[in-house]
């Protein structure tokens, strides 16, 4: 997971970024708004955790540029001082998705972000995916395509969940080492021969392709094109 922390008080952020590295959680941090929505213009990250006052302009105006903008629809968190109802309902005007009252428990943070990325990704509501004559059991890991179990490993189901989360939308290559390794990326160039294996199972017996690369960008999973009436 890869977070946006957007808080001046640099004490504060410092005790935040290394906690949450303790729960394998990465984080790009920005003083200022003027940096926090630069970083969101440039990264994709799976959370924001954004402070409403900050020295330059409002958290509430970084909150509206990054709705109005092509990060419109990435869970933020709002930090505020004040409890007050107002304020909130300020908040949440602007598009923030929760609020948490400074102080508070490091680990209550870490369980919001968490719970705001899940529910964007659809890990709760969605425990079936379904594309075309492709099936996932996303809790019961396994993959059925027209009728037919996939053998798949744990690894090549994880990254078919992905790409099929992310569906039709291009997967970066960046991405995937993320989702599948994290920090720690194998010597050589696992995601190719992962990905290899995934065709093999996902597309060689069947027709239709699914898995599609599309250079230099990524990888996605592509639905059958509407039948024209």
């Amino acid at each position: 997971m890869l977070i946006l922390l957007v808080e001046d008080h640099r004490l504060l952020a410092e005790t935040l970024i290394d906690y949450l590295d303790t729960r394998d959680i990465e984080c790009d941090y920005a003083a200022n708004g003027n940096t926090g929505m630069a970083f969101a213009r440039d990264n994709r990250y799976d959370a924001i955790v954004l402070d409403v006052g900050l020295p330059d302009i409002s958290g509430l105006d970084v909150c509206r540029e990054i709705r109005s903008s092509g990060m419109r629809d990435v869970p933020i968190l709002m930090l505020t001082a004040r409890n007050e109802l107002d304020d909130k309902l300020i908040g949440f005007e602007a598009g923030a998705d929760d609020y948490l009252i400074k102080p508070f428990e490091q680990r209550e943070l870490v369980a919001r972000v968490q719970a705001l990325v899940k529910r964007h990704r659809g890990e709760w509501a969605q425990s079936t995916i379904e594309i075309d004559d492709l099936s996932l059991d996303v809790n019961g890991h396994r993959a059925i395509r027209a009728g037919q179990l996939l053998r798949l490993s744990p690894v090549g189901f994880k990254l078919l969940h992905l790409l099929a989360r992310e569906s039709p939308n291009v997967v970066p290559r960046a991405a995937m080492l993320d989702a599948l390794w994290g920090d720690e990326l194998p010597d050589t160039d696992a995601l190719r021969s992962h990905l290899y294996n995934l065709r093999r199972a996902v597309d060689a017996p069947f027709e239709r392709p699914m898995i599609e690369t599309v250079k230099g960008v990524g990888v996605r999973l592509v639905p059958a094109p509407a039948t024209p009436r």
